[in-house]
Order: structure tokens, then sequence, then C-alpha cells
């Protein structure tokens, strides 16, 4: 790469004030700054290393730690050198042929991966630096067959286990750096890990895509790609490590660019716990061999730049071995504060030619520099001392132990093998649970406490930026289209003809039909319902048993949602669950529904605890539990792939699993709404899988807050691909969003739900589009209300859900529609709009006489009151 062009002396002398002045630099001023040259007094590079210095000072003094750069001991585990990608400049990789000519195995054997942990503790490392090449089995069948034969289903499968044996046996934090990861697989390497890392490097997309660029041929770099897994790091509450490598053939702009797409991240989750900038170092036997290495001058311009750009919070990281002894003072002078791992044992396999300093001479050197050099956690001290939602309750003893009072390593400590396990079971044992559980009756009486949610900034993030990200999803969304509109017309014209067989265009015009046409359209959809499931207006007697409501998933429309410390914060015990249970079946209930927040003590085999208590207590009663999103959580913290748990969920007493967590199967939606929940690929890979091993589910849309009509659309037709595919849907359930308590419309990024008007639409567009696919159409009388209720039901929806007699979720969202149906209600509902009731089971089957004898019993009804009735 040719040094950066110099830009107008005017230019560059503007942009350095600026930055004297601590002002917020644009993209072309950093570009201007990488230029800076001369190191003499007064000269550019000088003053960009003077007040990149002010800058990080500043923040290590705010950090309470004034003069302190740190580094982290540890170990370099390399349990693969096998990759998939084919990196222009990596020595690391190597081929299975080179392997055996070796005598190495494609992956480090189990005993080989303990006997360097246990030499790295004997040292005194606390970090366990596990890398490897991305995903192996996919180019190398050794590498497939040696997974299999040793019983695992992907070399991520593999790590994983590895890192709870290292945390066991040896105490070391593990830090993985597995490259490229999807959601799900961050989701299950968080509870093995400190720390998890993967260098952006560059969003140069030219240097992946155009043959001859550092990384063609090479799909685990496209920029796109590694973006998103720093999105889903973020999004998961990871503590996580970037950095950009520089001088692979990237221009000024696209180095501004790398950095400045990290800080965004950042600002969105806060969880880029360090940035390392690496300068490349041409490597024998590679194609970019003769390639030159990044100047020092150029490469400490742009140290200077990144720590400029990310401001004084950022931790910047500078590998010592790749710069020599004698240039470590300029790179302390142009803001770094962090030197990354270093090991007393293992040499750096990504750059073995360039070995790392002794730990002792980088002390001094450091102190040449004007700092004292600490020992640091795999986790720097912000993640140690604040551990909520950062590190996983199993992961916590073993850093606890290893971290003095101000969040940095305790120097000399060696570590020692402690139970990676799951976390205390006591919230299930017999007795009393925690907090306000009798919340689902307190909702509707003496309300909730409000005196928790006066840090929105700090838990949601940067609202303005959503507002400004969604004001076109709100524009329009409820423009209705003139009475009389041709459109409407020749769309229910063609509607009669073939419900399910419109354009995208054509649904799109339906659901703006107004006045007439909207009164047409409710009565196409209405007699389509009868054609299909009759007359009958069905519902279920059933319970809903919210076990917890402790959450970290960071929904943004979620009222319900409470941390441990807040005041309405509940975990039921097993046997408040199973109490609620005998009370339901003794009110003649039929299902128990069962959904719970993403608690992060909530140990894995809980799930399959929970099902068991319920069939104990009552064997005939259908378990319709565990949304996608818990599923995603309970094989996190199991280690069982979705169908493994599925099957050992089913076996355990699950009867159906809910569809919820769907909100709008849109991701560009999705992540605006939530911060840490599953993408919309994985709710259905998980849907699709429960119907695959025999348990069959709802299917939902929560609709009317940053959403468009084309979205729903959108939503309806994912659905209904799905059902084509599995055929496990047995009801389509329309949620209407609640946005009184929600923190996306108390912070003005949402709407305030849906109209009217929007709500007879939508559930007639959704009898339509998914006619000769899912025959009952749900509404939710928790949240439209009777006389909502009532319009829907004439309008293509068939079914009233349940009579619930506990709901906390839409009550804490602000619904003022109760907790609680009888039967009495539910049938006088019906019979208003001239229509008969029917009860039914989950599978819209019909009770047994014994049920539906018992839910119409003098005995039923007491039983029924004293159900929601704090025990």
């Amino acid at each position: 790469m040719s040094e950066p062009q110099n830009p107008v002396p005017s230019a560059l002398r503007r942009a350095l004030a600026r930055a004297e002045r601590g002002v917020t630099l644009d993209a072309g001023e950093a570009e201007t700054l990488l230029s800076a040259r001369g190191l003499g007094d007064g000269e550019p590079l000088d003053r960009l290393l003077t007040a990149a210095s002010r800058v990080r000072d500043a923040g290590l003094a705010s950090a309470g730690r004034p003069g302190v750069v740190t580094y982290s001991r540890k170990v370099f585990i390399p349990l693969t050198h096998l990759c998939r990608d084919r990196c222009h400049y990596c020595t690391f990789v190597t081929t299975p042929g080179q392997l055996r000519a070796q005598g190495k195995a494609p992956f480090l054997s189990p005993d080989e991966v303990l006997d360097i942990a246990r030499q790295g503790a004997a040292l005194g490392c606390k970090e366990a630096l596990f890398t490897l090449g991305d995903r192996p089995e996919d180019r190398w069948p050794v590498a497939a067959e040696w997974l299999e034969a040793h019983g695992f289903d992907s070399t991520l499968g593999y790590l994983r286990a590895m890192a709870i044996r290292v945390l066991e046996e040896t105490g070391l934090l593990p830090h993985l750096n597995p490259g490229v990861m999807t959601w799900e697989e961050v989701q299950r390497l968080k509870p093995v890990s400190a720390s998890m890392g993967m260098m952006l490097e560059t969003t140069a997309t030219r240097l992946w895509s155009e043959p001859g660029g550092p990384h063609f041929g090479s799909p685990d770099k496209e920029p796109a790609v590694r973006l998103r897994v720093l999105e889903d790091a973020g999004r998961s509450a990871v503590p996580f490590t970037t950095g950009v490598l520089l001088g692979i053939g990237e221009d000024a702009a696209e180095r501004v660019d790398a950095v400045l797409r990290i800080r965004a991240a950042h600002q969105r989750h806060g969880h880029v716990q360090e940035v390392i900038v690496q300068n490349f170092r041409a490597k024998p036997r590679t194609a970019m061999a003769a390639h030159d290495d990044l100047a020092l001058q150029e490469y400490v311009a742009a140290v200077a730049v990144t720590r400029l750009l990310l401001g004084p919070r950022a931790r910047v990281q500078a590998p010592p071995n790749l710069s020599d002894s004698t240039e470590l003072g300029l790179l302390l002078r142009a803001g770094v504060d962090d030197w990354g791992g270093v090991s007393p044992l293992t040499p750096d396999h990504v750059n073995p030619e360039r070995p790392w300093p002794n730990i002792d001479k980088l002390a001094a050197l450091t102190a040449e520099g004007g700092f004292t050099l600490r020992e640091r956690l795999a986790a720097q001290p912000r993640y140690v001392l604040e551990p909520e939602p950062w590190l996983d309750p199993r992961v916590r003893p073993h850093v606890a132990a290893l971290a003095g009072p101000d969040g940095l390593a305790v120097e000399g400590r060696v570590p020692a093998g402690l139970p990676w396990q799951e976390p205390d079971e006591a919230w299930v044992a017999s007795g009393p649970g925690t907090g306000r559980t009798d919340l689902h009756v307190e909702v509707d009486t003496v309300g909730r406490t409000s005196d928790r949610r006066g840090d929105f900034d700090a838990v949601y993030g940067d609202w303005a930026d959503l507002r400004d990200r969604t004001t076109a999803a709100r524009d329009g969304s409820s423009t209705a289209l003139a009475v009389g509109d041709p459109e409407v017309h020749a769309a229910l014209r063609a509607a009669e003809r073939d419900p399910a067989g419109l354009s995208d265009a054509q649904y799109l015009a339906l659901l703006g039909a107004d006045g007439a046409d909207l009164e047409a359209l409710t009565a196409l959809a209405d007699g389509v319902r009868r054609d299909v499931t009759g007359d009958d207006v069905t519902y279920v007697v059933n319970r809903n048993v919210n076990f917890t409501n402790v959450c970290y998933t960071g929904c943004r429309f979620c009222a319900f949602a409470q941390r441990r410390t807040d005041a309405d914060a509940y975990t039921l015990s097993l046997s408040e669950v199973g109490d609620r249970v005998d009370r339901a079946w003794a009110a003649g209930a039929t299902e128990i529904c069962m959904q719970g927040g993403i608690h992060p003590d909530l140990p894995g085999s809980a799930y399959l605890d929970l099902a068991r208590e319920v069939k104990r207590r009552q064997s005939g009663i259908h378990l319709h539990a565990f949304s996608p999103m818990e599923i995603v959580n309970a094989s996190a913290r199991t280690g069982l792939s979705f169908e493994d748990f599925l099957r050992a969920a089913k076996e355990a007493g699950l009867d159906s699993v809910p569809g919820t967590a769907a909100e709008i199967l849109d991701d560009d939606v999705r992540w605006v709404l939530t911060k840490g929940k599953l993408p919309a690929a994985t709710w259905l890979e998980i849907i699709g899988t429960a119907h695959r091993v025999g348990i069959p589910t709802t299917s939902t849309m929560m609709y009317g807050h940053v959403d468009t009509p084309a979205h729903w659309v959108a939503h309806l037709r994912t659905i209904a691909r799905q059902q084509d595919e599995t055929g496990g849907f047995t009801e389509f359930v329309l949620l209407p969003f609640v946005h009184h308590n929600a923190p996306i419309y108390l912070a003005g990024v949402a709407r305030p739900g849906p109209t009217v008007r929007e709500n007879r639409a939508v559930h007639a567009v959704a009898r339509l589009l998914l006619h000769g696919r899912i025959g009952n159409i749900q509404t939710s009388w928790v949240k439209l209300g009777d006389v909502g209720t009532q319009a829907v039901l004439q309008g293509g929806a068939n079914d009233l859900g349940g009579t619930l007699m506990e709901e906390t979720i839409s009550r804490m969202a602000g619904s003022e529609n109760g907790s609680l149906k009888t039967i009495a209600e539910l049938e006088a509902m019906a019979a208003a709009i001239g229509r008969p009731a029917r009860q039914r089971t989950t599978g819209y089957g019909t009770p047994t006489d014994e049920r539906l004898a018992t839910a119409r019993s003098e005995e039923g009804r007491r039983a029924l009151t004293l159900s929601i009735t704090p025990a």
C-alpha cells in the first residue's frame, strides 16, 4: 500500500487544532490526520501524539487507574490450524497433508489442550486464548471425520467442551477467538468464556471481493459478515475484543471507516472491551511475502487517530511483539493503554516469527514511557466489576477468584480449577419464591412500582438514533386508501376467487382498506372463516404461569422484564409452579401455558424440571411451554442442540410450544425492537425443528410499533412458507402492540399501537393469506378488549385464546383488560355477536366430559377464583 496522500497543509493544521482542542473529529479530518508525519518538536505527528496521549490519560484517570497500562498473562491454545479461508498473509493456517507430515492430528487432543493450560496456570497465567481456523470441517473432510470420531458435531462444539475443561481443571479464563460465529453460536459460547473476540480487520469490501485481494477466496473475511458478528456479540452482551489490521491494501478512508464502524457498534451495545490496532508484518512463504511492512510513522499516526476517534473510555491495544522494543514508547505516546495478551510459555502462533517480549522487560519499557504495567484478566475491569449482564453466572466465580477490588488481576495468584456447573438451583426447591410472586394479581390492584426505569439511556442506548431509523416506518403506517379505491376492489375480487393467491401488492391494498372497503374486506374474511371453521367461537380453559419475570434480553417493547434488583422482580419455586398447576386443574383447565424471562441464573435443566413438575402434579394437563427464545437459552446452557433439547423436553412432558418471540420476522425491525433476542432465521429453525420432532406450535405476530403493513405481509408469507415445509402450526395469533409502559414508546420511537382500522384489516388479511394452511386465527382479548375482540371475530378470527387466569406480560405493558376471563364471560362475548362458543383443547379437539363438567361446576368456579388469589 502506498503512503496516504499529503493533504493541503492548511487542512492538516485545522485538523490538528481540532484534535488538540478535544473536538469530535469527522471522517475527513481523521483521514487528514493519518498523514501526519514528523516527530520533532512542533511537527504534525508529534502534536498528534500529544493530543492522543491527553485523551488516553483522561480515560485512565476516569477509570480510577491513572498511569496504568495493562496486559493479560496468557497461554495461547491453537485448537486447530485448519481453516476454510485462504488469507494471503497467513502462516497460522496449514493443510491436512502438512499436519500429517509433522505427525500431528487435525485438532489438539483434550490432553494436549489441558497440558498447555496446566503449564500456563503453574506460571501464573490467567487467560487461555483459544484461537483456531474458521470451520475447517466445511473444507477438509479429515476435520469433519476427526470431530465425528470424537463425538462433536462442529469445531465450535469441540471448542465449547475444551473451554469447560480448562475452567474446571485449571481455572484459566477462556478467551475465545473462533472467527465468524452465528448468533446462536455466540449464545452457546458465552457461558463458557470470560470474553470473546474477532478482528474486524477492514471494511474494505474490495480487498475481499476482487481477485488478488488479501481476503479473496475467504468467505469469513467478508466485511458485512464480520460486522454482523460484532453486532451479535453486542446484542448478546459479550465482552468483545476486535480491531483493525493496517497495511494490507486499504486506503485512508477505509481505515477510518473500520474504526468508526467499531465505535458505532460499541455505542449501541457497550461491549467492545478493547480495540487492537495491528500493523501488517510480511511473512515468508505467503502470497504477500513481498508486500512492504507498514511504516512506523504511518502506524503510529493510525494508532493516535484511533484513540482520538474512540475517545477516553476505550481501551486501545497494540501487540508489543509486532514492533521493535525501541518503538513501544512511541505507541504509548500514541494513546495505547493495553498490550494485550503476553505469554511466558507459548509463542504467538499467528505471528511465530515475532516472539513475545519478556514480561519483566515489557514492564521496564512501559516504565520508561512513564507508566506502570499491571496485569488484567481476559475481561477488562469494567466487565469484571459490573458483571451483569456481561459475564455468565457459571463463569463469574472463576473470574472473581482471580480479580482484585479494582477489577484487575491479583498479581501472582495461581489459578485453580473450579466446577463449571449449573447455577445454584435453590430457586426450584420447595418453599417461597422471591420477589412479588403474586404480581399477576397486584398489577390489577396496587399496580407496579415505577422507581426503576430512570436509566433508559444506560439500558437501551441511543434512542435518538433509533427514532431516526424508524421515522420512515411510522410515517404513513396507518394511512388508509380512499373509500372505493379501485386497487382494493380489484384485490377483493381476486380474493373471492382465491383468498391465498393474491400478490403482495394486493394484500397491501387490502391492509389499507377503510370505510365501505373495510366492511367488504371483513365480510369476505368472515365468509372464509365460516367455510373453514364454522360459526363456533372457540376457547381453551387454561392458566398462564410466568415462572420468572427476571430477564436480560433487552427487548425494548417489554415492560414485563425486570432485573434481579427491581422491586417487581420475582421467580417462582418448583413448588409454587406445581401449586398453580393443581389450582388450574381444579378449575377445569386442560392447558398450562408456561413461559418466563431469560434469567441469568436459570440453569438449562430448569426447563426440564419445570415440565416434569407440571406432569407430576397433573399428568393429564397439556403443557404448552417455552418460547423459541427460551429454547435458545436452554440449548446454550445445556450444550444440547435445538433438536436434542426439544426431544428431552418432550420426554419430560412438553406437549406444544408457543410461537411467541416472533414479533416481526424481519431482522431490521427486530434489531430496533430488541437487543439480544434471536434473529428471524433462528426462530424459524427452532419452530421447524419442533415440528419435525412431533411438537406442534402456535405462530404469532406482534404489530403496530415500528413496523409497516409491508412487514405484516412479509411476516405472513414467512409463516405460510414454514407451514408448507413442516406443517406444525395449530393457529396464528395476532398480538397488537401495547404501548403504555413499553420503553420504546416512552422514548418516542414506537407509535402507540395499531389503530382500530388496522386491527380489523390485519386479522382479515391473515385469514385470507393463510387460507388452506392455518385454519385457526386467534384474537387477543387481553390486548383488544371485548369490543375490539368482537370486531375481529366478525372479520376472520374464530378463536378467543384462553381463560388465562394469570396474565402478567400484557398487564405490565399497560393493558387494561384484566388477567382472567371466566367461561361465562367468554361465551357472553360470543353470544353478543350472535355466535355460539365452544370449549376446546389446545389442539382444537373436544375436552373430556370430566373436564367440561369440572369447568362448569360450582367447585370449578370456586377453584377458578382461588386460582388467582395468592396462596
